[in-house]
């Protein structure tokens, strides 16, 4: 079996998806003055110079949910959306100058990055521009360039200036897509190591205890219509969140908790795709009028890529392909509520991946936790290429420990993590047969995705060309 279907196994959600309220994929980043929002192996807390000192990016709900202190998830009113965007509106600026432009190579350099952060230590009391936070309004990474002479790593793709959306996302301002962040760019290179040894994942699942309750409680019954759901939610409870290789408390996991989440909605019909083309699961169910066998399907989301191109000096490296997209595997549950992989794909089920693997780029300019995600896995091949191939050997020997270094203890804790989410059910009627859906999971193998790669003798010509200004600051177009 292939180490994505391994890894995605342990993620398994039983003969019952449940949907779950996705968590709050906060930006404390920026938010706070007086609390520590980053925290390094050297202590220093950085914030953002626009922040006021109000309390309340600790739990600021983005994209309609939030998560409580106990780490339980709940949907938000429209007046606190409201407010929290027009908090945030408010408090972040508009990029200015060549910022501001619209260009389909935007450079960041990883030594004026480093410099930057060590300057907001030593002569900033930790705080931190907007342009850093938002690492200059990069929107992708397509390309890893390595500079000897000047001892410089880049990372370059399209950029622009940003603004915030009505989901209270940081996108770019004629795009729409989000922009990368710090945040997210220094868990990727801290966690480098653990996405090495275990990968990166999401998990949302129902407890064995939950399972056999749901079981038990199935067995009773008589007559199945909506009026069960109630009891079929009691019998299953809470479902509990577990990571695999990422700080529990960051920006980071929160977006790969939201995309689960989202798929979860989308394959469950719970509310429809905002593109055509992806009909639930259950409307396939519907229109082939089959039923499952005794197992139930999950999907999880993973990496797509292509492999790297790059110099044959390796000095210059490009990542390719879509980036994303949703597998499959039928499940079976155990009497002890424990879950077994098949090894097997149901036909309507890897319908519905297909679709949304096919569909993706188009998915994720309509939802923008897509695009994060992706941006997540960009993030994740970057660090595995840089310690892979031992880029900073390659660039002279450098280091950039306020990037690279190890974190702190328990890392990045600035925001409440989610640890149990409300269950809610799905279920659609066929002949005689009810079907309750399962599904969810995110897996980011970056290490194996960084192995693969191809010489292209045109990378050295895109080295030369992305060269460093003598006159650059840490960014340029």
């Amino acid at each position: 079996m292939s180490n994505e279907k391994n890894a995605a196994r342990l993620q398994g959600q039983g003969v019952v998806t449940m949907s779950k309220e996705p968590p709050e994929m906060t930006r404390q980043i920026f938010f706070r003055s007086s609390t520590v929002l980053l925290v390094f192996a050297s202590l220093i807390a950085f914030t953002s110079q626009t922040a006021d000192g109000q309390n309340f990016g600790f739990n600021r709900p983005v994209g309609g949910v939030a998560v409580d202190a106990d780490g339980i998830v709940r949907r938000v009113t429209v007046a606190e959306r409201d407010q929290q965007l027009q908090q945030l509106r408010q408090q972040i600026g508009q990029a200015a100058g060549p910022l501001n432009q619209a260009t389909p190579m935007r450079k960041v350099s990883l030594r004026g990055l480093e410099s930057a952060l060590q300057h907001a230590m030593n002569e900033g009391q930790g705080q931190v521009p907007e342009d850093v936070l938002f690492l200059a309004g990069l929107q992708r990474i397509e390309y890893v360039l390595v500079y000897p002479e000047q001892g410089d790593i880049i990372l370059a793709g399209p950029g622009e200036g940003w603004t915030i959306d009505d989901q209270a996302n940081v996108v770019g301002v004629t795009t729409g897509q989000p922009v990368l962040l710090l945040e997210d760019l220094l868990v990727a290179f801290w966690t480098a190591d653990a996405a090495r040894r275990e990968g990166i994942s999401v998990s949302i699942d129902p407890t064995p205890e939950g399972r056999q309750n749901f079981r038990q409680f199935m067995s009773s019954q008589r007559v199945f219509n909506p009026a069960v759901i109630p009891g079929i939610q009691q019998a299953l409870g809470p479902q509990q969140v577990t990571y695999t290789g990422v700080p529990v408390n960051t920006h980071f996991a929160r977006v790969l908790v939201a995309a689960d989440y989202r798929m979860k909605r989308l394959a469950m019909n719970l509310e429809p795709a905002p593109i055509d083309g992806l009909p639930g699961f259950l409307d396939l169910l519907s229109q082939r009028r089959r039923m499952p066998t005794n197992v139930m399907p999950r999907w999880w989301l993973a990496c797509n890529y292509e492999p790297l191109v790059r110099s044959q000096d390796k000095l210059a490296w490009r990542l390719r392909g879509q980036g994303v997209k949703a597998m499959t595997e039928d499940e079976f549950v155990q009497a002890d509520g424990s879950v077994v992989g098949t090894g097997r794909e149901d036909p309507i089920a890897k319908q519905w991946a297909d679709n949304m693997t096919e569909r993706f780029e188009q998915l994720a300019e309509k939802d923008v936790v897509f695009a994060q995600l992706r941006n997540l896995m960009d993030l994740c091949i970057v660090a595995a290429l840089i310690q892979q191939e031992d880029l900073y050997g390659l660039a002279g020997g450098v280091s950039f420990p306020v990037l690279t270094g190890p974190m702190n203890g328990n890392g990045v804790q600035s925001w409440n993590a989610p640890t149990t989410v409300p269950t809610q059910c799905s279920f659609i009627k066929i002949g005689r047969n009810y079907v309750i859906t399962a599904s969810g999971g995110v897996q980011i193998d970056s290490w194996a995705i960084a192995a693969r790669s191809e010489v292209d003798p045109a990378m050295g010509q895109v080295l030369e060309k992305a060269a460093p200004p003598e006159d650059s600051s840490w960014w340029w177009n």
